[in-house]
């Protein structure tokens, strides 16, 4: 028999504590879709002002970015390249002039991401050139091909996603009719759930959206998504910054209902706000053909050898040193506290929240509007705790066999930016609180205390060193550099890339800064013959020890000491014979017993 805790079965969901929300399977009904269109007529091959990369040089490197991103973060999704305004054709039976298929719709691989190396750059402009070329511009057969690889793929695609790369803001060059067969074949996608993004690039003379790609774009999905930017991308970061935005979809962790009394529930999604990244688990692979292992428990009688089945194992708990045998179902019922949801509790006003009670990041609470029939009664319960400044307790249980949690929901009012594009989604945080067992009493260690003058003097040095706060300027060393040795693996690299640790100071910019703060905070705290680079540890000789000889503190030193504070710098064994050698009568022996008793006999 085994203990329960360590018998699982397939059918168990459990949800230990320490993971949590941290270890979260996002399940949806199928898998992402991505497919980039890019325009590789003449226009986008022209180099920028100032040795800028030209814009078809910057799209691939963003689409070698979503590649390897996609490798990482979530290698089941779908991805593919299209070119169109091509001189050359390649698609199925070559049925669409001018279009280009790269890649068709399938996983991303180390093999993709090389053939998107080879188009990068002055060289990879070349290869463009002389493999596809550039041509007559057809968006609506290059919409139509694109229509055909989602209908090809036999597996389930939750969220499709096609993202049209281009710097020309009338593709056809005013011929109406392709533009009229264009906005038909974009309408007819979007009416099949496909989501089309336009990633426009700087051109001479800017890009105006209104003559053309208005019509061929989808609206935004919901309040908080981006929607079409007029300005277009002059730079990587910002078409970076723009593609990130769109292909990552939202996808929340539960969604549960709230219930804020007899008969009054709202249906909210719970998602996760900061999620801390942990290097993947090692699969095993057969050594001959690299092909993943796939184990199989099978539990066997010691005695018999006989294979057991389910039913034929029990679940067993030591108390007071006797087993507490139970069956499955038994086990079932006293892991389960509750159904999942969240439970209005009562109010508490927001200065009852302290800073100590946040156990870890928390969960966002938004509503779930398609899934509200009638009224809803989330904005009127928002807008009471936003007015009265009151955060909400609830009980939170988030999926079948999880222990219950208390959440603090403070709610979160809108922001939006100068360009009414919302910064900040109206909602609720929910901020774990800690049980009573979670909060510990420590015994705080006796220290001296600093005197004003060593205060005021690190405030200055405080002040100096203070710099807006990111947390997205500082990237783990440790994953990138394991993410990059796997990347120049399977990409058959001479050495990976260098990464810079960001997490390390930049020791010539505080000594910059600081300038002499630095040395007079020094003068202040430590002694005179202070030196940390100094201190060598004493050798010991072989077969015993080396007593220390005893230092002798004149009295003017020591009063020197006692007025710039640094009596805590001193050892016990010093300040003893300080102690004894001006006749000061101490009651203990502890450290803070005779810094006491020495400055109560020196300051007199």
């Amino acid at each position: 028999m085994a203990q329960w805790n360590d018998y699982h079965h397939e059918d168990e969901d459990v949800d230990g504590e320490e993971r949590d929300e941290s270890g979260v399977d996002y399940k949806s009904t199928g898998r992402d879709s991505l497919v980039f269109l890019v325009d590789a007529s003449k226009e986008m091959f022209i180099m920028g002002e100032d040795e800028e990369p030209s814009p078809f040089d910057m799209t691939m490197q963003c689409v070698r970015s979503v590649y390897t991103s996609k490798i990482i973060s979530s290698d089941k999704d779908l991805v593919a390249l299209v070119f169109y305004g091509t001189e050359q054709s390649k698609n199925p039976r070559n049925s669409f002039k001018h279009v280009y298929i790269y890649h068709d719709l399938d996983l991303p691989g180390a093999r993709r991401v090389q053939d998107v190396d080879g188009l990068r750059g002055e060289k990879g402009a070349q290869v463009a050139g002389e493999t596809m070329g550039s041509g007559n511009t057809n968006l609506g057969e290059a919409l139509w091909c694109c229509s055909n690889l989602y209908s090809d793929i036999k597996l389930r695609l939750s969220h499709k996603r096609l993202m049209i790369f281009t710097c020309r803001d009338t593709p056809h060059g005013g011929d109406s009719e392709r533009d009229r067969q264009a906005r038909t074949k974009a309408s007819d996608l979007k009416e099949t759930g496909v989501v089309i993004d336009l990633m426009h690039l700087m051109k001479p003379g800017g890009f105006d959206v209104s003559l053309f790609f208005c019509d061929v774009v989808s609206p935004p999905e919901d309040e908080a998504e981006l929607g079409l930017q007029m300005e277009p991308c002059g730079k990587l970061e910002d078409l970076q910054k723009r593609v990130r935005a769109k292909e990552m979809k939202k996808r929340s962790v539960a969604r549960l209902n709230l219930c804020l009394g007899e008969g009054m529930n709202v249906a909210v999604g719970v998602y996760i706000t900061a999620l801390q990244a942990r290097k993947p688990n090692a699969i095993k692979l057969y050594r001959d053909n690299n092909e993943p292992v796939r184990t199989k428990t099978r539990l066997y009688h010691t005695q018999t050898g006989s294979l057991l089945l389910p039913s034929d194992t029990k679940r067993v708990q030591v108390y007071a040193g006797r087993q507490i045998v139970m069956e499955k179902d038994e086990v079932d019922v006293i892991k389960k506290f509750s159904d999942p949801g969240l439970e209005l509790i009562g109010f508490k006003p927001m200065e009852r929240l302290k800073l100590h009670h946040h156990l870890r990041s928390a969960v966002f609470i938004y509503p779930e509007e398609e899934m509200v029939t009638g009224v809803s009664n989330f904005n009127p319960f928002f807008t009471m705790c936003s007015v009265r400044n009151v955060f909400a307790l609830c009980k939170y249980t988030r999926i079948r066999n999880s222990p219950p949690r208390f959440l603090a929901l403070v709610p979160q009012k809108e922001e939006v930016d100068d360009g009414q594009a919302q910064i900040a989604a109206p909602g609720f945080h929910g901020i774990f609180l800690p049980y009573a067992d979670d909060i510990r009493t420590l015994d705080t260690p006796q220290l001296p205390t600093a005197s004003e003058s060593q205060v005021d003097k690190m405030k200055e040095i405080v002040h100096k060193l203070r710099f807006k706060y990111r947390s997205d300027a500082f990237e783990n060393p440790v994953l990138q550099q394991h993410y990059r040795n796997l990347e120049a693996l399977a990409l058959d690299l001479m050495a990976p890339e260098h990464i810079e640790d960001l997490t390390m100071p930049n020791v010539n910019m505080i000594d910059q800064r600081l300038g002499s703060l630095a040395q007079e905070f020094r003068d202040l705290v430590y002694p005179a013959d202070y030196n940390p680079e100094g201190k060598t540890a004493p050798k010991r000789k072989p077969g015993g020890t080396e007593k220390k000889p005893k230092v002798e503190m004149s009295e003017d030193e020591l009063r020197g000491h006692v007025q710039k504070g640094n009596l805590g710098k001193l050892t016990v064994p010093v300040l003893k014979d300080a102690c004894k050698q001006f006749g000061v009568k101490v009651t203990g022996t502890k450290k803070q017993e005779l810094i006491d008793a020495l400055t109560a006999q020196l300051t007199k």
